[in-house]
C-alpha cells in the first residue's frame, strides 16, 4: 500500500492528514495550534497593531511540518518510503516579504519590531485605501482583467497588499528579494524550489494563463516604483496544479521522518483543491468550504463575467475548466464572536452540566425553532463582505430584537444570514449564465451542523451533498500529492483518475423542507432589500461609524 500526505494550513492551526492513495482513507492526522495565532492586536514584542491588520509568524508553519508529519508516521506505523507523495494547501491571499535566501523578513533580528515584515494573512484588510486606488486606476485605463474579477480587486489580494507595505514601509519592500504566497513560501521550505502556482497567481494576483499579468505601465499608473514589481518581488514562471514542485531536501527528510523520494507538488489554495476530494470533476455543483469564512468554488465549460465573483481562472481548480471563486468573509468566526461575547452565564452552566460544547447547546435550542419564528434578520457582514459586493468597510447588523430575544433566536438568526449570503451569490452566478443545480459543502461546521445545512438547502431551495471526509480539504492536497509522484511510483497521473478512487462524498443529500422553503422565501425578500439599501452605497452608516470608531480610537 501507498500512501500521499496532505498538510492543509488554516487560519488558527495546521494539520498533516495521512492518506491511502487507492482509497482515499485517511489512516493519520495530526493537528499544531499556532504558538502565536493570529496577531490582529500586537506583535510578539508588544508592539500594537492598527485597526483591520491581521498577521501570522511563519515559524509557526514551520513547526507544523515538524510535529505533525513525524506524529501521523508514528501513529500510523506506515513506513517512510510507502509516502510517494505530498501537497500543500494554504489560505489565500496570505503574503510574506523574503530575502534572497527565502528567509522571512520577520525571523531577522532588523526587523522583528516590523509589523510589515510579517506575513499577512488573508483577512488583513488595512489596505482598503490601496485597493480603492487600484480598482479606481483600473477602471480608468479599461483594464480588461477587472471583469474576471467581478469588477473589483480586493482588499485581501496580492497588489494592494503590496501597495501597502510600499506606502507605509518602503524600506520593507525595498529589503525584500521576493514577495511570496505561503502557499509556495511552504512548498519552497519542503523541497528548496520556488515554484509559483497558478492557483494563488491567478486568483489572487490578477495573472492570466492566456494574458499574464497586467503590464508595467498599470503598476506605474499605481506607483512608479512598483513598475517592474512583477520581475523584481514576483515572478513570472508559474506552474499548473498538480504538476511536481520538486522532492523532499535532505533536511526536511531528517526534521519530518519522511524521504527524499517523497515528491512534492506545487502548492494550492485552501478551498480549491477540495473539489475533487468530493467527487466534482464536471460542471454543474457548487462548492461550499465551510470554517471561518466560506469559499466557493465551481467550474463552468465557459468563462462568464459574474458581478462580485473573486475570480475566473483556466484551469485554476481543475485541468480544463474554467474555476470560479466566491464566497463570504464571515462564517464560523460569526458564531465564535457571538458565543465568545452575547452568550450568558446560565448558559455556559446548562452546557457544563449536560456536558456538551456552548455552539452544541446553541444548536439544540435553536433546532427547536421554526423558520421566522425569532423575528430577528442579520446581515451576514461581521467581517465585511467578499462577495458579491467586495467591500469590507461593511458591517454587521441585527433587525427586529426585542426584550424577550433570547440567544438561541440570535445564533439561528446569525446562521440564516449567512445562507442567505450564500443565496446571494448562487443567484448572482446562474443570472451571469453559470449553471448551478446543487450544492456541496465541506468543513467542521458542514459536517456537524445538520440545523445549519438544512437552513441552507431550504434557503437556496437546492439539495446539498455533504463531503465524506473529515478533513476534505487536506484529502484534496494528499490526491494533488499523489498526482505528483504519478503512476510510475504508484500515484496517478491525473487529477480526475485520483478522484474516481479517493473522492469522498455522502451519499444522501439534505433536500429542502417545502414549508420551510416558502418561509425563507420572504424572509430573503427583506434581506436582499437590506441588502443593498446598506451595501450598495444609499446608507452608508456602517462605513461612517467604522471610520469614526478608527478615529477616535487614533486620538486615544
Amino acid at each position: 500500500m501507498k500512501y500521499t500526505l496532505g498538510v492543509d494550513f488554516g487560519t488558527q492551526s495546521g494539520r498533516s492528514v495521512l492518506v491511502e492513495v487507492g482509497t482515499g482513507n485517511i489512516v493519520a492526522q495530526a493537528v499544531k495550534e499556532y504558538t502565536h495565532g493570529v496577531m490582529d492586536e500586537r506583535l510578539p514584542c508588544g508592539k500594537v497593531l492598527p485597526p483591520d491588520w491581521a498577521l501570522q509568524h511563519p515559524q509557526d508553519y514551520l513547526e507544523v511540518f515538524y510535529e505533525t508529519i513525524p506524529q501521523v508516521l508514528k501513529d500510523s506505523g506506515v513506513a517512510p518510503e510507502d509516502v510517494i507523495g505530498m501537497a500543500v494547501d494554504f489560505t489565500s491571499c496570505t503574503i510574506l516579504p523574503v530575502d534572497k535566501d527565502g528567509t522571512p523578513l520577520c525571523m531577522l533580528p532588523q526587523w522583528e519590531e516590523e509589523p510589515h515584515s510579517y506575513v499577512k494573512l488573508w483577512k488583513h484588510h488595512a489596505a482598503q485605501v490601496d485597493a480603492d486606488k487600484l480598482n479606481a486606476i483600473a477602471r480608468e485605463r479599461g483594464e480588461s482583467f477587472l471583469g474576471r474579477y467581478g469588477g473589483k480587486i480586493s482588499s485581501e489580494w496580492v497588489f494592494p497588499k503590496i501597495m501597502q507595505i510600499l506606502r507605509e514601509a518602503p524600506e520593507v519592500y525595498e529589503a525584500a528579494d521576493r514577495i511570496m504566497e505561503l502557499a509556495d513560501w511552504t512548498t519552497m521550505m519542503l523541497c528548496g524550489e520556488e515554484k509559483r502556482n497558478s492557483c494563488t497567481a491567478g486568483y489572487k494576483a490578477i495573472w492570466s494563463k492566456r494574458e499574464g499579468y497586467p503590464s508595467n505601465d498599470f503598476f506605474k499608473a499605481l506607483d512608479p516604483r512598483m513598475e517592474n514589481v512583477v520581475d523584481e518581488k514576483l515572478s513570472r514562471d508559474i506552474y499548473p496544479i498538480g504538476s511536481r514542485a520538486g522532492y523532499l531536501t535532505e533536511k526536511m527528510a531528517k526534521k519530518t521522518g519522511l524521504t527524499t523520494n517523497t515528491a512534492v507538488a506545487v502548492g494550492n489554495v485552501d478551498a480549491h483543491v477540495s473539489l475533487p476530494a468530493v467527487g466534482e470533476v464536471t460542471p454543474g455543483a457548487m462548492l461550499l468550504i465551510m470554517g471561518t469564512s466560506t469559499c466557493d468554488i465551481l467550474i463552468a465549460d465557459e468563462e462568464k463575467m459574474v458581478p462580485g465573483m473573486c475570480g475566473v481562472v483556466e484551469d485554476g481548480v481543475e485541468p480544463g475548466y474554467m474555476g470560479y471563486e466566491a464566497g463570504q468573509s464571515c462564517v464560523g468566526d460569526h458564531f465564535e464572536w457571538f458565543v465568545e461575547n452575547c452568550v450568558p452565564e446560565s448558559y455556559e452552566k446548562e452546557a457544563r452540566e449536560r456536558g456538551m460544547g456552548i455552539h452544541q447547546l446553541l444548536t439544540e435550542k435553536a433546532s427547536a425553532l421554526k423558520p421566522g419564528e425569532s423575528g430577528l434578520l442579520a446581515l451576514d457582514w461581521w467581517n465585511g463582505n467578499r462577495s458579491v459586493l467586495v467591500d469590507v468597510d461593511l458591517t454587521g447588523m441585527m433587525l427586529g430584537m426585542t426584550l424577550l430575544t433570547k440567544p438561541e433566536e440570535v445564533y439561528r438568526a446569525l446562521i440564516e444570514a449567512t445562507a442567505y449570503g450564500a443565496n446571494r451569490i448562487i443567484e448572482e452566478f446562474i443570472r451571469s449564465g453559470v449553471p448551478i443545480d446543487h450544492l456541496v459543502a465541506c468543513g467542521g461546521i458542514a459536517e456537524k451542523n445538520q440545523m445549519m445545512m438544512q437552513i441552507y438547502a431550504d434557503v437556496t431551495n437546492m439539495e446539498i451533498y455533504i463531503s465524506d471526509s473529515p478533513q476534505a480539504v487536506a484529502l484534496g492536497s494528499a490526491m494533488f500529492g499523489a498526482v505528483a509522484a504519478g503512476k510510475a511510483a504508484g500515484g496517478y497521473d491525473t487529477i480526475f483518475e485520483a478522484a474516481e478512487k479517493m473522492a469522498k462524498v455522502k451519499p444522501q443529500p439534505y433536500k429542502p423542507i417545502p414549508e420551510n422553503v416558502e418561509v425563507y422565501k420572504k424572509i430573503y425578500a427583506d434581506y436582499c432589500k437590506l441588502y443593498d439599501y446598506f451595501g450598495r452605497g444609499e446608507n452608508d452608516v456602517m462605513k461612517r461609524m467604522k471610520a469614526l470608531r478608527a478615529e477616535v480610537r487614533r486620538h486615544d
